[in-house]
């Protein structure tokens, strides 16, 4: 089994066994509040794996090839996720998402697709270790996702 497969395989794992466990504390949950806590989730696990890359793009960090193309695989399989998350009526309650998403949702989408395919493109681009080429496509991803945070996320 390749990287990649392996690190998707350890993806959803880990989103069904944070799925049963959500499910089983959320009972008390409307679907709405669940979505919510789906988005953050995903939201913060792509977090999670585009924090280190970042700190080795600016130099905080020291450039480890393989530890980055890792990371840039799950931000790529992650990107998919949160998408699922922005259900009707999900628009209230405990979130940092503004109302502009709802009234919006065709530019929103669109933008969650541009950090799909940028995310994805960085991950190709981390398969062969060129900082170089690293760095201009993580400029990419990293403006697909304030395209997003500008016009739609909560300060």
């Amino acid at each position: 089994m390749n990287t990649f497969k392996k690190t998707l395989a350890i993806i959803f794992a880990a989103a069904s066994i944070a799925s049963v466990s959500s499910v089983m504390a959320d009972e008390q949950k409307t679907p709405e509040e669940a979505a919510i806590d789906y988005r953050k989730a995903a939201f913060g696990m792509i977090k999670h794996h585009f924090g280190p890359m970042g700190a080795m793009v600016k130099g905080e960090k020291e450039f480890n090839a393989e530890e980055f193309a890792k990371n840039a695989e799950a931000v790529a399989a992650l990107s998919k996720f949160p998408m699922n998350g922005f259900i009707a009526g999900s628009d209230m309650g405990e979130t940092e998402a503004k109302d502009d998403i709802w009234s919006n949702m065709d530019d929103f989408k669109k933008k969650m697709e541009t950090f799909q395919i940028e995310a994805a493109s960085l991950a190709d681009v981390a398969k062969g270790g060129d900082m170089a080429a690293i760095k201009p496509q993580f400029g990419k991803v990293g403006e697909s996702c304030k395209a997003c945070h500008k016009e739609y996320k909560k300060d």
